[in-house]
C-alpha cells in the first residue's frame, strides 16, 4: 500500500509515518510537507534513507504541484494532516489558517478527485482519502457530556472554524462527487517531537530553565489527552478499515484540567531531576490572563472507533507524560534549535488578529 501523508514532518504526521514504516509491514509513504515553522527537519531523520520513504516539499495550496504529486506517485490512499494547528496563533493571525486549512484542503481534494476519476479496477475500489481533524470543531462543553460523531459543529476560534470548514469540504466531495472519504476527529495530542509552543513541551522546557509556567486563567479548562503514538495507530486503522462517508472520534479517555496537567508534569520533573535547583517545580506555576474565547471543556466518546474498528488507547496519561518528559530531557539537541531560532517561549494568542 502506497500512502500519501500530508504534513508528515509535523508532530502527528511524523508519528504516523514512524508507525506505518516501523510497525505496519510492507507499505510505502510519500511525505508531502511545506516545511513551515512547526516542521522539524529531524523528525524523520531515522527513516529518510529507507527505500519505502519519499519526500515532496510542496504547499497544498499549490494546485499544480498537487496534481503532479498524485500523477508521479499514484498513491493508494491519502492521509491529510497538513494544517495550521495552534489556536493561539490563529487568534493573532487568522489568514494563514484560512489559506492552508480551507483553500489548501480544497486544492488537495480536487487533485485527489481528478486522480481518483482516472483509476480503474482494484486501484479505484480500494482508494481512500482520510481527512484528519480535531474535536475543537464541536465547540465547548459544559461540566457534563461528551462529543460524539453526531454532535453539531459549533467552532469558536479561527483555528476550529477553519478545521470545521475543511471537514465540511471533505464531506461534500464525498457526497457530491463520490470521492471515497473517511474523517476522524481527535482530542489533544501530546508526546515526543511536539513543537514547543504547545502546552506540554512548553511547560517541560520552561521548568528546566526555572522560568514561570504560565497557566491560562485558573487552569480550569479541561481537555481529553491522547498519546500521539496511540493516535497514529488509530489513524492508520481508520484509513484502512473505516466505512466511507463516516466520521470516527479518537480520544484517550483521559480528561484533565490544564492545571492538573502542569502539576503532574512538575511532579514527574521533581522525580526525574532530584538535583534540580528549581524543585519543587510546582512553585514555578504562574496564572496569567486567559486566552480570548477559551473553550471550557472538550471530551470525546471514542466508543464507535473502539467497537467498530477494534482500537483503543494503550498508553495511560501518567505513563505517556513520563515518556514525554523523558524524551525532552534526552533530546535537547532537537528542541534547543527550535527555541533559539523559531519560538522563544513568548506568549501567543493575545487577540491581536482579526484585522487583516
Amino acid at each position: 500500500m502506497k500512502i500519501l501523508v500530508t504534513g508528515g514532518s509535523g508532530f502527528i504526521g511524523s508519528a504516523l509515518i514512524h508507525h506505518i514504516l516501523e510497525e505496519e509491514g510492507e507499505h510505502e509513504v510519500i511525505n508531502l510537507d511545506k516545511l513551515t515553522y512547526a516542521a522539524a527537519p529531524g523528525n524523520l531523520s531515522d527513516v529518510e534513507a529507507l527505500p519505502a520513504y519519499r519526500f515532496e516539499q510542496a504547499d497544498i495550496c499549490d494546485a499544480t504541484a498537487m496534481k503532479r504529486i498524485f500523477r508521479d506517485h499514484e498513491p493508494d490512499a491519502v492521509m491529510h494532516l497538513a494544517a495550521e494547528s495552534h489556536v493561539d496563533r490563529s487568534i493573532d493571525g487568522p489568514a494563514a489558517f484560512m489559506e492552508t486549512n480551507i483553500l489548501g484542503t480544497y486544492h488537495l481534494l480536487e487533485a485527489a478527485l481528478d486522480f481518483y476519476r482516472g483509476l480503474k479496477g482494484e486501484k479505484r475500489e480500494h482508494f481512500r482519502f482520510h481527512h484528519v481533524s480535531t474535536d475543537e470543531v464541536f465547540g465547548s462543553l459544559g461540566h457534563d457530556g461528551v462529543f460524539k460523531e453526531t454532535t453539531p459543529y459549533a467552532p469558536r476560534s479561527p483555528y476550529s472554524a477553519s478545521k470545521a470548514s475543511s471537514d465540511h469540504l471533505a464531506a461534500a466531495w464525498h457526497h457530491t462527487f463520490g470521492l471515497p472519504v473517511v474523517t476522524s476527529n481527535c482530542s489533544n495530542n501530546y508526546g515526543p517531537r511536539q513543537f514547543p509552543e504547545k502546552l506540554v513541551p512548553l511547560m517541560i522546557i520552561s521548568a528546566l530553565h526555572g522560568r514561570p509556567l504560565p497557566v491560562y486563567g485558573k487552569g480550569e479548562n479541561v481537555r481529553d489527552w491522547l498519546f500521539v503514538d496511540d493516535h497514529a495507530s488509530a489513524l492508520f486503522t481508520i484509513a484502512r478499515k473505516g466505512r466511507l462517508g463516516e466520521t470516527y472520534l479518537v480520544g484517550g479517555r483521559a480528561e484533565r484540567s490544564n492545571l492538573e496537567v502542569v502539576k503532574t508534569l512538575c511532579a514527574i520533573l521533581d522525580d526525574m531531576l532530584p538535583d534540580s535547583p528549581h524543585r519543587p517545580h510546582e512553585g514555578l506555576i504562574t496564572f496569567v490572563e486567559d486566552r480570548p474565547g477559551h473553550d471550557l471543556r472538550y471530551a470525546i466518546d471514542p466508543s464507535k472507533t473502539e467497537t467498530e474498528l477494534d482500537w483503543s488507547p494503550s498508553v495511560g496519561f501518567e505513563e505517556g507524560l513520563r515518556r514525554t518528559v523523558s524524551w525532552y530531557l534526552d533530546n535537547e539537541d532537537w528542541w534547543r534549535p527550535l527555541m533559539d531560532e523559531r519560538y522563544h517561549g513568548e506568549r501567543l494568542g493575545l487577540g491581536t488578529g482579526g484585522k487583516q
